[in-house]
Formats: C-alpha cells, sequence, structure tokens
C-alpha cells in the first residue's frame, strides 16, 4: 500500500466496532477486579528531619551560618545514605521487634533530602497504616542519634511526626481504569490499522481503474443465497425485482454498451482464484440475458471443478469434455435446456486429465464458433486464472473476457497477475465485476432491498 487514505481506514474501523467494546469492557472489568479484590492496600507515612551543623544564630556569626548551612546542604545526601544503613535500620528492627530483615525493610523505605535544603524526607510504605508510621518515627529517632554520635552535632531535629494514614497510597482505580480504556482502545485500533495497512484486497470503493488498469464493468451486492439448495443461486429467475438482480441487469447493459459497434456473441467469465463467485455471476447474467429475449447458451468451461450442474440441478454425465472428445456435429445432445426461457447450457461432464490440452484444441476453438452462430449470446463459465492456462487460452477465442472478483477478498497482487496472464494473449477485458459487495458499506444499497417489489 503507497498511501494511507484516513476517511478509508475510520470507514474500514467500523468492523472492529464490536472488538472495541468487548476488549474495552474486559479491560474495565479485569482492572476493576483487579484493584478493589486482588491488590492489597500500601499506606504510605512521612516524617522530616533537619540537620544543622551549628547554633549559632546571632548577627557576628551570620557568615560562619550560612557556611554551615551550605555545608549541610551538601552532606544531607550523605545523610541520606547512613538513614537507610544496616547501622540504623537493624537498631531500628531490633527496637521495634519486627520480623524482617535489613533488605526487606530497606524495600519499603524512600529517603531523599528536599532540594535546596538540609532537610531529608523518610518515606516508608507498609500494608499496616499503623506500622508505617510507627516505623517512619523510629527511623527518624535512631538516625538522628547516629548522626549525632558519627558528626558530634546536636542540631538533628524531627521536624514533622509522621501520622497514621487513613487512605491507602495505591488506591488508584480511576487512573487505572483510565488507562485500560486508552490501552484497550490502542491495542485495537493498532491491530486494524497494522491490518489495514496489510491488506492487499480490492475494494468496491478503490479507484481501480488506476490501481489496476481496467474498469469497473459491474457491481453485484451480496444477496441471500443457500449454496446447497438447487436454484437458490439463480437469484435472477426466482426473484426478478430483487436488488442482486438489477445489479446483473446493469451489468448486462454495461457489457452491451462496451461495444456499440460490436456484436458481443462469446463472454468468457473467469477470476484470479476460486470463490469468488464467477459461476454465480455466470448462470445469472445468462438468465438476464435471456430474460432480454437473448438465445442464450451457458457452457461450463471449468473442467477441473465445474458447478454449473449444481446450480441448474442438471446431470453431468455428458458435458463439454465429452463433446469435445466426440464428433461436433452431435453438439446437440450436449445441450440442455433448462426450464428457463431461451437459455440453455453444456456442463462440464466428465473430469478429463488434460483440460487445457482440450481448451487449447482446435477442436474447442471450432465448437465455439459453431454455437455462436446457432445462439445470440455464448457465456463459457472459466476457470480461474491463477496458477492455471485454461482461461487463458479460452479468452482468445472469445469476444469479450469479464473477470469477477470478490469485494474485499481478492488480493490486488493476484488480481494484477490474472490480467497480465490475459493481455500477453491479447485478450479484449471488458472489465472486472465486483461479487459480494457488502450492502451496508455500498452507496447502491440506499436505491434497492433485496426482495423488494418496489
Amino acid at each position: 500500500m503507497d498511501e494511507i487514505n484516513i476517511k478509508d481506514f475510520f470507514v474500514y474501523l467500523r468492523h472492529y466496532i464490536l472488538a472495541f467494546i468487548v476488549i474495552v469492557i474486559l479491560a474495565v472489568v479485569g482492572v476493576a477486579v483487579y484493584d478493589l479484590n486482588i491488590k492489597k492496600p500500601l499506606y504510605q507515612s512521612r516524617t522530616t528531619v533537619v540537620i544543622a551543623k551549628s547554633d549559632v544564630a546571632s548577627f557576628d556569626g551570620s557568615a560562619a551560618t550560612l557556611n554551615d548551612i551550605n555545608a549541610s546542604q551538601k552532606l544531607v545526601t550523605t545523610y541520606g545514605e547512613i538513614a537507610k544503613s544496616e547501622l540504623v535500620l537493624n537498631q531500628v528492627i531490633e527496637n521495634l521487634g519486627l520480623h524482617v530483615d535489613v533488605k526487606e525493610l530497606s524495600k519499603s523505605l524512600t529517603i531523599k533530602p528536599v532540594e535546596d535544603t538540609s532537610i531529608l524526607s523518610i518515606t516508608v510504605k507498609d500494608l499496616n497504616a499503623k506500622l508505617s508510621a510507627t516505623i517512619a518515627n523510629e527511623i527518624a529517632k535512631v538516625f538522628s542519634e547516629e548522626v549525632k554520635k558519627i558528626y558530634n552535632i546536636e542540631n538533628v531535629t524531627q521536624l514533622s511526626v509522621a501520622v497514621v494514614p487513613t487512605v491507602s497510597s495505591n488506591n488508584t482505580l480511576t487512573r487505572d481504569l483510565i488507562l485500560a480504556v486508552a490501552i484497550a482502545i490502542l491495542t485495537v485500533g493498532g491491530f486494524a490499522f497494522l491490518r489495514f495497512y496489510l491488506d492487499d484486497t480490492i475494494k468496491q470503493g478503490d479507484d481501480v481503474e488506476k490501481i489496476i488498469g481496467l474498469p469497473v464493468t459491474g457491481y453485484v451486492l451480496r444477496g441471500d443465497v443457500q449454496p446447497r439448495r438447487v436454484g437458490s443461486e439463480l437469484i435472477v429467475e426466482r426473484a426478478p425485482k430483487a436488488i442482486v438482480s438489477e445489479n446483473i441487469k446493469s451489468l448486462r447493459t454495461n457489457l452491451q454498451f462496451t461495444a456499440v459497434d460490436q456484436n458481443i456473441r462469446t463472454i468468457l467469465m473467469t477470476s484470479s482464484n476460486a470463490g469468488e463467485g464467477k459461476s454465480f455471476v455466470s448462470a445469472n447474467l445468462a438468465i438476464s440475458f435471456a430474460q432480454a429475449d437473448k438465445r442464450v447458451l451457458l457452457i461450463d468451461c471449468d473442467l477441473r471443478r465445474g458447478r454449473i450442474h449444481k446450480l441448474f440441478g442438471a446431470v453431468n454425465t455428458l458435458g463439454l469434455s465429452d463433446l469435445l472428445a466426440s464428433d461436433l456435429k452431435s453438439f446437440s445432445k450436449y445441450v440442455r435446456p433448462t426450464k428457463m426461457k431461451n437459455l440453455d447450457i453444456i456442463t462440464c461432464g466428465t473430469y478429463p486429465p488434460n483440460p487445457s490440452e482440450l481448451l487449447a484444441s482446435k477442436k474447442n476453438k471450432r465448437l465455439i464458433k459453431i454455437l455462436s452462430d446457432f445462439y445470440d449470446v455464448v457465456i463459457l463459465d472459466g476457470a480461474p486464472v491463477g496458477g492455471l492456462a485454461d482461461s487463458v487460452i479460452l479468452s482468445s477465442f472469445v469476444d469479450e473476457t469479464l473477470i469477477v472478483v470478490k469485494d474485499a477478498h481478492t488480493s490486488k497482487t493476484e488480481l494484477l497477475a490474472a490480467k497480465d496472464s490475459l493481455d500477453k494473449v491479447g485478450a479484449r477485458i471488458a472489465g472486472l465485476v465486483f461479487n459480494m459487495v457488502n450492502k451496508k458499506a455500498s452507496k447502491y444499497y440506499n436505491n434497492y432491498y433485496y426482495g423488494s417489489s418496489k
């Protein structure tokens, strides 16, 4: 992807609305459960101690006192090390009868100088509120005594006495909930952005002519289809006023307009890969032409996985492969009429070991010419182009070729490769047919309602 369209990205984000909601709820519930039921409340008590080298405060000694204060400020870091030393902490543990060692006790301490002063701040955190205050005051007491001994000074004073806290210091539920929501949104949003950035699929909103170099001949919205039910996919026949039927009719009209000065009699339907709805579009387009009073023949040229017989509920004992292995003069016995007026089909027949050779034969080319003389329109439902030569061969025998793509499913890379393969044999590509277009994402859905008789 060369550039990111922010508007398209936000449209794409709609697919992740449910994921956003679920992840945010899980994050909020998880944080709330942890903070309220699992996380143990921690209490914090603080006391301060001031250290000065002299108590002289007279006018005559002002300069000396200033020097003393500066010296005290410089020594305050050293005092902090003394406060959390084994000498002090062992004495505190002994005095209070604590069941902890020096290393464990030091982890609960935060001792640091107050900036630009000779004041030392002593903070203690503990699960027991009363004990946190007791330990803080005891450290201040023992520290003061030890400093007096070490530096032989008397001006060590506890400025503030640690009091028993009433609220835990780690009660951060509101902050944690906000962070949980933010992280959840960023996680889902980041994942969505990564997928959007790496997404190589072609979509109905893309500038297809610029990306692929082909026009869009038609759009077919996602219809109400039950593949296991015979006739379910023949929407143009069973629901002629449905939105999908209108889409197919528009495709038929667009095809006729693409060659105003040429009578299109043979049309190949193919795709870059299997599963993109090629046979569905072929069958319904054939019905649409038949409804327009054209004599139509639909040939299943997918000699590997043909399914036209399944769509129409026809027997597949004799089909195209069998016809190509016999005398072309008897082609009529391989043609099967349908219950629809003006529409006949030839199924794929026995799956041969050499489908490409059969389709590339002069016999097949001659057969297409013979059939096009008997019918107004002959539609060939070919195999996917990806990795196969079948449809590439057939494209040189027909008037027009249509490539069916599945909206937001077909890879741009594979589609470009398919187009390149067809271009190399001089195929006349009428354009692309976007199939399975999402109703809610398509502007066309505003004009129709599936199944409506209006």
